[in-house]
């Protein structure tokens, strides 16, 4: 008897291990910040523009005698605290304390000083938000839980500014070192990137259910009329469709396929073969929304939801796509030069598909990188020898640089300016 007892105990207690392992394994795994990243652009471009349609008209949303005022808010929160820095904002300074606001949301979009601009960004929606609550709709909501979950992640480990200044430290130490060992520019997989991205992907089953759960509760939803009542409705309509008006069996279908995809999205999202079709059935029912009930703006914050299951790989093979092919580049600099150090360090932290080599021209003799290079031309300028090994000696090698390179291209055009050279 002892021995069953026994071996029922570690059967228990195996199976309470694998839960545990497979529980921190879920949340704490070291994940690739990519998809993070990209969540945090798609978030901030989202929190850009709607802070910028609140700059429309100030005084109305914001000042003490808004449409909403001190009285009207302090009733509707009922006893509930709403913090918001807005309330001790001189009317006058309304003005520039948005400007500062748009200036931390730009910085975050970008994400330059992420661990700071993350959490203003977050502060700064709470408090626009609970300065006029009866202007608070879905797409705030959305947009509060992402940068709530971006300011706990290290959002800016990639594609951010932040992420290019690291990459520069790095290529700068391996070129003091004479460039000696495997120059690694990748972020670094992250435990706290992997529970930020976790909670975004929990919260978005977490929407879906209830919103189909509150659906249920409708009759329209059972009969297979919900469609039609919202595509009739003048108040939503964008298009006209009150030709579904003759399709009832096309309505009775997409009422149920909608309630169904949303019931079933908490499942299927975490089968992996099926999660691609499971995205887009998000895409085609939010850009649904968005095209023909006129909410845009959320049903594109939802697909930035969505995005935290997109792997961080797609990202990379998407981006190491739009970077180009790896043609090859050869610079030669001077590793005794301070400024020309720098310079390389800088072309190395924007080189995407570790296209260019760096040929420091005190270590090896410049004729054997190219026939015509001498100490004294290196001396005088950085040289870049293209895969035609046509060389191009400073201003015009930097000009190469920028226009092979393309995450340089957005300032390529600075170097055809007139009189730029």
């Amino acid at each position: 008897m002892a021995a069953v007892v026994r071996q029922v105990v570690d059967s228990v207690e195996d199976w309470a291990r694998g839960i545990a392992r497979g529980w921190s394994s879920f949340w704490f795994t070291p994940q690739d910040p990519t998809t993070l990243g990209a969540i945090r652009i798609l978030t901030g471009l989202m929190l850009l523009y709607t802070h910028a349609v609140w700059g429309l008209d100030l005084r109305s949303f914001l000042a003490p005698d808004a449409w909403t005022g001190a009285q009207a808010v302090r009733a509707f929160e009922a006893g509930s605290t709403m913090l918001s820095y807005l309330w001790y904002v001189p009317p006058d300074w309304l003005g520039v304390a948005h400007a500062c606001a748009m200036i931390v949301l730009a910085l975050f979009t970008i994400g330059l000083f992420t661990r700071v601009s993350s959490i203003l960004s977050f502060i700064i929606l709470l408090s626009y938000v609970n300065r006029a609550p009866a202007a608070l709709f879905g797409l705030d909501q959305i947009n509060g839980m992402l940068t709530l979950y971006l300011a706990i992640g290290p959002s800016g480990a990639a594609l951010s500014a932040d992420r290019v200044w690291q990459r520069y430290v790095a290529a700068r130490r391996w070129l003091a070192s004479g460039g000696s060992g495997e120059l690694d520019l990748g972020p670094r997989p992250s435990g706290a990137a992997n529970l930020a991205v976790r909670l975004i992907q929990v919260h978005m089953c977490v929407i879906y259910f209830f919103a189909a759960s509150s659906k249920l509760l409708g009759p329209a939803w059972w009969d297979g009329t919900a469609i039609w009542l919202a595509a009739s409705s003048y108040e939503y309509q964008s298009w006209d469709l009150t030709w579904l008006a003759f399709h009832p069996l096309l309505v009775n279908l997409m009422t149920h396929l909608c309630v169904l995809w949303e019931l079933s999205f908490c499942a299927l999202i975490w089968v992996r073969p099926l999660r691609p079709l499971v995205l887009l059935g998000a895409v085609l029912l939010h850009l649904g929304i968005g095209l023909f009930m006129g909410m845009i703006t959320f049903g594109l914050i939802m697909l930035v939801g969505c995005v935290s299951f997109v792997p961080a790989r797609a990202f990379r093979a998407t981006f190491a796509a739009l970077a180009g092919g790896r043609t090859p580049l050869t610079v030669v600099y001077d590793g005794l030069c301070g400024l020309c150090t720098r310079s390389a360090a800088w072309i190395a932290a924007f080189d995407v598909n570790r296209a260019v080599r760096f040929v420091d021209f005190n270590r090896v003799s410049p004729a054997s990188v190219h026939p015509s290079l001498t100490r004294e031309t290196c001396l005088g300028a950085m040289q870049v020898i293209d895969a035609e090994r046509r060389v191009f000696a400073g201003y015009g090698g930097f000009r190469v640089l920028a226009t092979r390179l393309r995450a340089l291209w957005p300032v390529a055009w600075v170097f055809f300016l007139p009189g730029a050279s």
